[in-house]
């Protein structure tokens, strides 16, 4: 079948007006013989958006390679097949379906709810659009099969996603493999099908506010206010998403005060018409912030991003042009995992987790504290299966710090502990810099740089990815102490242990270290000078004995800590991690490997 027949059989079974003319004019276009309208066509129709462990992400369009409503009945379709397979007969699986404020978001959510419940699902539709943390919270409080968000967290206005959680065993963490490819070949199947066809019915539940209530709760029970919090004067910006009414509401119920919120942003507009880009990271983004601080005489920023997953500080800063500057995502992780192990219990073997593009500080302050301390590969799909986790965080500005209630990055839980440490500090008088400077002083100065890359040719990404694999691999080892540097190409063996002439050890042997990925992921093993430590004040390493390398072999896997730079991540990145070397983002992909 050409391009123009597939195109046409997807016509006939679109239930959109609005996708079926754009659809109908470009194939009248194609049909004159256009040749612009034929390759959009292909464009269109030559590929699938692919399903993989964060779901679908994508612009939104007719076509298979869009994000629209027959794909979306067709991921619902197929993802009821395989919770159908899971659950074994004579169950009924419940499924939780939640949405943000982007374009179709709330469409796609009662499509899917309807085909749930026409499969024979307990489906569950939460009451309006909420932040993604809530959806992820209902599915372990619903005791649910499976959750989905409808979201594409801080990408493009056109874009739109469709994000899965699973309950049971998985305890409603995000999919892993092999999940994702079940699940895609069960869409497949859809696909070869006609959407008219599926059962499908408006019978399905709305979730009773008591869910919105308990998420309430549980995270103003993350950090009530203290008396630190008393005439704390902050700004908040919902970064034109769904974050406000949610934060608004744990405010009050954990006792802080209200901040002055930046008005432009913040109600839920799919547009985000004052940011050219909806994510914190992005330079200018949180420039109608800093405005509104100068204007409020405000101490701090926090900042969410559309769907309220991640989170952003910003203090003051006079070096800085706007005299502001964001903190990153690494130094306020390291700031919130010294909070959670400061209170955790090492006897019970808690864990401090993060990804292997995050920041190493975590292993120093697990080290501290007598916590266990995992790395895990990119995504809160894998950080939130961390054995005995009790906080975890990536550093492209998401956290989990309260794992019983939310198996992902939460930026308003993030945010509550956030408004606890800093309460804590002002009781003493302390700011937000100066617990900085503490940190530092206490666990070893880390500082790290990101690099993003956009593409809109996402076939780019396959071709960086040969590139560096095809290059000699290197690391480096950087002293703290002196200063110096030492490259190393002859063996990837064993785990980076490399002494400079202080004496100085970089690197750690840790069991944790997941094996390398396939040569088909978008990761790859490298590493550079990004992330450099410098000892705690009044403390000098001894010199260890020499490091050893040897040859890779078939028992001794090719492996290393230096770090797993992602090269291909998107506007939700995703690889992130250990030493960071360098982190491409790309539209088009899924959360953890783009755009969530």
């Amino acid at each position: 079948m050409g391009v123009i027949d597939t195109a046409r059989a997807w016509l006939e079974q679109d239930p959109d007006p609005v996708t079926r003319a754009e659809l109908a004019a470009l194939l009248q276009t194609a049909d004159a013989g256009d040749g612009a309208a034929i390759g959009e066509l292909e464009d269109r129709f030559g590929a699938r958006l692919a399903f993989g462990t964060a779901g679908l992400r994508g612009a939104l369009g007719a076509g298979s390679n869009r994000m629209n409503r027959v794909l979306v009945t067709q991921a619902a379709a197929g993802l009821a097949a395989y919770l159908r397979e899971r659950a074994g007969t004579g169950a009924t699986p419940r499924v939780v379906i939640g949405y943000d404020g982007r374009r179709n978001s709330d469409v796609f959510a009662r499509d899917s709810a309807e085909i749930f419940a026409g499969a024979g699902f307990e489906a569950v539709l939460l009451p309006r659009l909420l932040p993604t943390p809530v959806l992820a919270f209902a599915v372990r409080h619903l005791d649910a099969a499976a959750g989905v968000m409808v979201t594409a967290s801080h990408n493009p206005p056109d874009d739109n996603g469709y994000k899965v959680y699973l309950g049971g065993p998985d305890a409603g963490s995000q999919i892993v493999s092999p999940a994702d490819a079940e699940i895609a070949a069960h869409i497949d199947v859809v696909a070869a099908g006609d959407i008219r066809d599926l059962p499908r019915t408006s019978a399905y539940e709305i979730a009773p506010e008591s869910v919105i209530d308990a998420y309430v709760q549980a995270t103003a029970a993350v950090a009530p206010a203290g008396a630190g919090a008393n005439g704390m004067r902050w700004v908040y910006t919902a970064m034109h998403g769904v974050g406000w009414e949610t934060l608004s509401r744990i405010l009050d119920a954990a006792g802080y005060p209200a901040p002055t919120p930046v008005a432009a942003q913040i109600e839920p507009d799919g547009r985000f018409p004052t940011v050219s880009f909806p994510n914190p990271e992005e330079p200018g983004a949180m420039d109608l912030a800093f405005e509104t601080a100068r204007e409020a005489g405000a101490e701090f920023i926090l900042a969410n991003d559309p769907d309220a997953d991640r989170l952003a500080v910003a203090v003051p800063d006079p070096s800085a042009p706007d005299g502001w500057r964001r903190l990153t995502g690494n130094q306020i992780g390291l700031l919130l995992g010294w909070r959670a192990a400061r209170s955790a219990d090492a006897a019970s073997g808690a864990t401090l987790a993060c990804s292997l593009v995050s920041s190493p500080g975590l292993a120093a302050v697990a080290e501290h504290y007598g916590l266990g301390f995992t790395a895990t590969l990119t995504g809160f799909k894998w950080i939130s299966r961390a054995p005995g986790m009790v906080y975890g965080f990536e550093e492209a500005l998401g956290y989990l710090v309260n794992p019983e209630t939310v198996r992902d990055k939460d930026g308003i839980s993030a945010a509550i502990a956030m408004l606890g440490m800093i309460s804590g500090a002002r009781a003493s008088g302390r700011t937000v810099a100066d617990l900085l400077t503490e940190f530092d002083e206490t666990f070893g100065a880390f500082a790290s740089d990101q690099i993003s890359l956009r593409v809109t040719d996402l076939s780019l990404i396959g071709t960086m990815m040969a590139a560096l694999r095809a290059a000699p691999r290197r690391w480096w080892a950087v002293s703290p102490c002196c200063g110096s540097m030492t490259c190393s190409t002859a063996s990837t063996a064993c785990l980076p242990a490399m002494y400079c002439g202080c004496g100085w050890r970089t690197g750690r042997e840790s069991s944790s270290v997941p094996a390398a990925p396939s040569p088909s992921s978008r990761c790859i093993w490298m590493s550079g000078p990004t992330q450099r430590r410098r000892p705690p004040r009044n403390s000098r390493p001894s010199p260890p004995a020499p490091a050893t390398c040897s040859p890779p072999s078939a028992d001794r896997p090719d492996r290393r800590d230096a770090a797993v730079a992602p090269v291909a991540n998107s506007s939700n990145p995703g690889p992130d991690g250990g030493i960071r070397d360098a982190n491409t983002r790309h539209r088009g992909e899924s959360e953890e490997l783009a755009a969530g």
